[in-house]
């Protein structure tokens, strides 16, 4: 709305420094510090709205140390985060942007599945919460959602240089210039992958083997991809959200990374030095990326052990979903596996366990485990370790994860 606004001042009135608001790099700055007032300031109300209104965690007796001191704790905080981004993101961001209306898509449509789940725990005093197929249901809607707007929208292309049939020669103040390739923008199913030399993959090309016209199958493939990946990511992000601060900081240093991608995908200069997929207009969501990690940064004022609030499904479903959604517009989420490897290590630990306790149940009639606890943060508190201790080498984890990631733009 800001943007719109000092974008007519300037134009009408040549108001003083309404220009600024022309730069994304501005824009995200002032997104990032608003979100952060937001959280910061806003967020302690929130706290004591929720104490008053006896909105507190129900702790199951797990025994992990520190478990039942967290009794009563504020939950639903996840709003924090919500308004956090939101704000933001409709004062500073394009509105008319098809990213960034996505993107709050996103944030609302995940956001009410976790407000829904969180709601049913509490005021319901149902501890499963929303049935487990109604969640899935949600992210499967969410992906069906991002995976046909993008494989349809006429305004989601990517750019390319095309090569000519035959050579187009112009002149230029008397000099001869010959053209053998044209910039055009198209509709494309393709990705970037990393450590592959050319750096693309194609969903179109995923039933190649079957032979025949396999393009007919592209939207299908591309759909599949998509709704597996929101529903992995946001899954993820929730068994991750287990103690203090643990899924706000991983996330805000997901966040962060996303934003650097989306720079450069936005950018036609970096895109083509970095031989990546240039995505135009994509650069638009820097802004909602600094207002993302100015939330989970925000967020960790009151969520730092000991917590004063826990942000709950409303929050760990929505940033799952965020991220998931972001990687995918920008065609970066097969870097997911990398860069989200402390969400990935943590589903893993639960299918694992699960999966060997049936297995040597029904083999031995005794079921055995592979890890104390299962989330893997809970493994590490049942040997012993502090929560901040774990919270801090997960996070250190996930800054080496986003390095690695990064680096993944020249390591072919």
């Amino acid at each position: 709305m800001l943007y719109y606004l000092f974008t007519y001042l300037d134009r009408l009135f040549d108001f003083p420094g309404a220009g600024v608001f022309h730069y994304i790099s501005f824009r995200t700055a002032l997104a990032l510090i608003s979100s952060l007032v937001v959280t910061t300031v806003y967020g302690q109300r929130l706290i004591m709205y929720l104490r008053r209104k006896q909105v507190g965690e129900t702790v199951r007796n797990l025994g992990l140390e520190g478990q039942m001191e967290k009794q009563g704790t504020p939950t639903m905080g996840g709003l924090i985060i919500l308004l956090g981004i939101l704000i933001p993101t409709l004062l500073l961001a394009k509105l008319g942007n098809v990213y960034i209306v996505l993107m709050l898509t996103t944030t609302v449509w995940m956001g009410a599945i976790g407000f829904l789940d969180d709601y049913i725990k509490v005021f319901k005093k149902d501890k499963e919460g929303l049935s487990g197929k109604f969640k899935v249901m949600g992210q499967v809607g969410l992906g069906i959602i991002l995976g046909t707007t993008m494989y349809f929208n006429p305004n989601i292309v990517i750019r390319k240089n095309v090569r000519l049939n035959a050579p187009v020669v112009t002149h230029i103040n008397g000099e001869k210039i010959v053209q053998h390739y044209k910039t055009v923008d198209v509709k494309s199913t393709k990705t970037n992958i990393p450590f592959y030399k050319n750096n693309e993959f194609d969903y179109a090309k995923v039933l190649k083997f079957l032979g025949g016209d396999y393009t007919k199958y592209a939207f299908i493939i591309f759909l599949l991809f998509t709704v597996v990946i929101v529903t992995a990511v946001s899954n993820g992000a929730n068994i991750t959200d287990g103690i203090d601060g643990l899924a706000a900081g991983t996330s805000s240093i997901i966040a962060f990374t996303l934003g650097i991608f989306a720079y450069l995908s936005g950018n036609a200069i970096f895109a083509q030095y970095l031989n990546i997929v240039y995505i135009p207009n994509s650069g638009e969501l820097v802004v909602f990326a600094g207002a993302f990690v100015g939330a989970c940064v925000g967020f960790l004022w009151y969520n730092s052990y000991p917590a004063q609030v826990f942000m709950g499904d409303t929050g760990s479903l929505a940033i799952g979903g965020i991220i998931a959604a972001f990687a995918i517009l920008i065609r970066k989420e097969l870097l997911i596996p990398i860069l989200c490897g402390v969400f990935l290590i943590e589903n893993l630990s639960v299918i694992i366990q699960v999966g060997y306790f049936k297995y040597t149940k029904r083999k031995f009639g005794e079921g055995k485990r592979v890890f104390l606890m299962s989330p893997l943060h809970h493994h590490f508190q049942k040997k012993g370790y502090h929560e901040s201790k774990i919270v801090t080498r997960f996070w250190i984890i996930s800054i080496m994860l986003a390095v690695i990631t990064i680096v993944t733009l020249k390591l072919r």
